[in-house]
């Protein structure tokens, strides 16, 4: 795990001139004070169009909050200046990368401003405020998922890690698969929630694009939240191998269609540690009595569904972006994953924020290892900016896609070169949002 705390990094000065030039106050919030505490979440829940949470639901949402630093901005001259105008939040996670390794990522969540302040500037300063308070710090990487993505390019972050949407129409598809060896369990509620950490943190570390969860969203998945509307319709089931261990685990909600006593199952999470726990979850998804179709969520590109049925045109994938990462430290992001072909080339990224604008030379030896340095030749092989290069970073994007659309200037020999390298293997997922 890693050892820095963003707790301990104070506010950005910058973005507190910046704002308080427009007469705001940007500040980090202490959410030991209870009134703190739920004033900040509750401009949370408004920022997402969410409903007004109730004194459980505030109780409860408060101790993940506990663990990072929290920003506000308040209004001084608004009637409710002790209610937040804008938040976020971050800490520091590892992200697993090409390899398995994994490296100290500043993830940010919670950005909100109120529809009353759009416009004044408050969004730069909450984002370009938590990329400089990352920097300082020492996190060679951002990392956010976004609700919006038309926003965060300008910041320097790249869609890096895509996810499938699955959409089954059973059926159609049937089950073409194998039956694995082991046993299928029900389970009650917070079990499944040990059973998703307990899981989820041994698979984590053999995907590039998965960072570490926390015990308030393995609660959510399960339905144990007193926030969630559908918590009374969450089930569960855990697979064991042959050998009696716990390798996978499936939680899921059934809604009826229009009174057909047909149903339809939505996944909440499929996460498994071994191909057989995958194939033995979906099995019991697609074979469930009186269910017609099957939804999933944020699966990897790399999904064996499509092959595990008798007819895959009863399966549709949606691929959309999820993950999104900012290179703040280009040496040691690269050298901390492994490559999957030797390389020797000077790129030239263009950085608005100034982390990483310059020429590298990226040189990849035989085993994958990779080593960075200032280039001081004038001979530039690709030239990108670095929201490019780290939609490249975990291997889920082809350098010839971004050359295509133009985000990446370099010979077509050099841009084959460059996809042989940074190609991930397997594919980079990430099955929460943060």
């Amino acid at each position: 795990m890693t050892s820095l705390d963003a707790r301990s990094v104070p506010a950005d000065p910058l973005s507190a001139e910046r704002l308080a030039a427009a007469g705001l106050e940007y500040r980090v919030d202490d959410l030991n004070d209870e009134a703190t505490a739920q004033s900040f979440q509750r401009a949370v829940a408004r920022g997402f169009l969410g409903g007004e949470p109730n004194a459980e639901a505030l109780d409860y949402g408060r101790t993940p909050f506990l663990q990072r630093r929290n920003i506000s901005v308040y209004d001084g001259t608004a009637a409710t200046g002790d209610f937040p105008v804008a938040t976020v939040n971050s800490w520091v996670s590892p992200l697993t990368v090409p390899g398995g390794d994994a490296v100290d990522m500043w993830s940010i969540s919670v950005v909100t401003v109120a529809a009353t302040h759009r416009r004044r500037g408050i969004a730069r300063a909450l984002l370009e405020g938590e990329l400089r308070a990352a920097a300082s710090a020492g996190a060679p990487m951002a990392g956010l998922t976004v609700s919006e993505a038309t926003i965060y390019g300008r910041y320097g972050f790249g869609a890096a890690v895509p996810a499938v949407r699955l959409d089954v129409d059973v059926r159609r598809a049937g089950w073409g698969g194998v039956a694995p060896s082991g046993s299928i369990q029900y389970r009650e509620r917070d079990e499944l929630a040990d059973d998703l950490g307990v899981v989820h943190e041994r698979a984590r570390v053999a995907r590039p694009g998965q960072v570490a969860g926390w015990r308030t969203r393995w609660e959510g998945f399960a339905g144990v939240s007193p926030s969630d509307p559908d918590r009374d319709k969450v089930r569960g089931v855990r697979y064991l191998d042959e050998n009696g261990e716990l390798r996978g685990v499936l939680v899921y909600t059934l809604a009826e269609k229009s009174g057909s006593f047909r149903f339809q199952m939505d996944v909440r999470m499929l996460v498994a540690e071994t191909h057989d726990a995958t194939a033995a979850l979906w099995r019991f998804a697609l074979q469930h009595d009186l269910v017609d179709t099957v939804t999933a969520d944020l699966r990897p590109t790399d999904d064996p569904l499509p092959w595990l049925v008798r007819d895959t045109r009863g399966v549709v994938q949606t691929v959309h972006d999820h993950g999104w990462l900012r290179i703040l430290d280009l040496p040691a992001a690269l050298s901390a994953r492994r490559f999957s072909a030797p390389l020797d080339v000077v790129l030239r990224i263009e950085d608005s924020q100034g982390f990483t604008a310059g020429d590298w030379r990226l040189t990849v030896d035989q085993e994958g290892r990779a080593s960075v340095e200032t280039a001081s030749s004038s001979s530039v092989d690709a030239t990108m900016d670095i929201s490019a290069l780290s939609a490249l970073y975990a291997g889920g994007v082809r350098v010839s896609a971004l050359r295509g659309a133009g985000r990446v200037s370099a010979a077509a020999d050099v841009a084959e070169r460059l996809d042989r390298a940074f190609a991930s293997y397997p594919a980079p997922a990430l099955d929460i949002w943060y």
